[in-house]
């Protein structure tokens, strides 16, 4: 992923951190403890920590979050086929709103005329999530912004990209790089959470545990934990930090995987970016509680 312009490079910069790897694995102790208090029904505060109060975090397991959830179900009714599968989790890192996904049947994906209705007319807009961006795609000498890509491009590339995923050996990075070298995607972060997903489904395809990519809000986070532990890239941090899961949260309900490490370093990253005075409780960063 493209690291040039990223927005997040001098975020932590500053930063004091006496143990990077301990203040990981605090974070993630106390975002799950957040989510079982508030799954069992107990009043907010969830946590004593005002920026786990006021800031908006994702949950440490991926399958927790509620558009993950939604992804699950969406693709759970796509069909058992490969290129159904494919179909419906490149649709849906376009799509990744939850909304829309839970409202949408996904026999539409093969109608390009129904689709395109129900994402403009239908479903509640905006139809998307903005929560990562989703840049235009080239195929064929023509290029496909995110609605065109939902409704018109995958159905045409389901070989290519299937061809991909198949000669990848099961490794995300290897998939996500020979499909934007078509896609030719300035941020090809929806191809990598599409490529990843497919574990969730069919782990022959893609490997639970294999490499991925940094993401550009990941770096800063990884580059701290790289430099503590004095390694030589990112994948060989993920790797460590999976066997550092053991030292320092035995108690968790499942191993960590390269992608929850990458996923994880992002939301340390914006947490330690309050720490650091780098960012602001404000916009869609503040947290509302929905049941006050």
């Amino acid at each position: 992923m493209n690291n040039a312009s990223n927005p997040y490079r001098d975020a932590l910069r500053g930063l004091k951190l006496d143990d990077p790897v301990r203040a990981f694995f605090d974070w993630c102790r106390e975002r799950e403890s957040i989510r079982v208090k508030r799954g069992q029904g107990l009043p907010s505060p969830w946590s004593a920590d005002p920026i786990f109060q006021h800031g908006r975090f994702l949950n440490v397991f991926r399958e927790d979050d509620k558009g993950s959830r939604a992804i699950l179900r969406f693709v759970g009714r796509a069909g058992k086929t490969v290129p159904k599968l494919l179909h419906a989790l490149f649709f849906a890192r376009w799509c990744n709103r939850h909304s829309t996904l839970d409202r949408l049947d996904p026999q539409l994906l093969r109608q390009p005329d129904r689709l395109r209705h129900f994402l403009l007319n239908e479903a509640e807009q905006p139809w998307f999530s903005e929560a990562y961006p989703v840049v235009e795609a080239r195929w064929e000498g023509k290029t496909y912004d995110r609605l065109e890509g939902c409704v018109d491009l995958f159905p045409r590339c389901l070989r290519f990209l299937e061809d991909c995923i198949r000669n990848a050996a099961g490794n995300v990075s290897t998939a996500t790089r020979q499909i934007n070298a078509r896609f030719e995607m300035s941020n090809d972060f929806p191809i990598f959470m599409a490529v990843a997903d497919i574990a969730w489904f069919d782990a022959a395809l893609i490997r639970p545990d294999s490499p991925v990519p940094t993401g550009i809000g990941s770096s800063p986070f990884m580059d701290l934990l790289q430099r503590h532990l004095g390694l030589s890239s990112h994948e060989a941090t993920m790797q460590r930090m999976i066997e550092l899961q053991t030292v320092h949260w035995p108690e968790a309900r499942r191993k960590f995987t390269p992608i929850d490490i990458e996923y994880l370093c992002c939301e340390c990253r914006k947490y330690y970016s309050y720490v650091n005075g780098t960012k602001c409780f404000e916009g869609r960063n503040l947290f509302t509680d929905p049941k006050p």
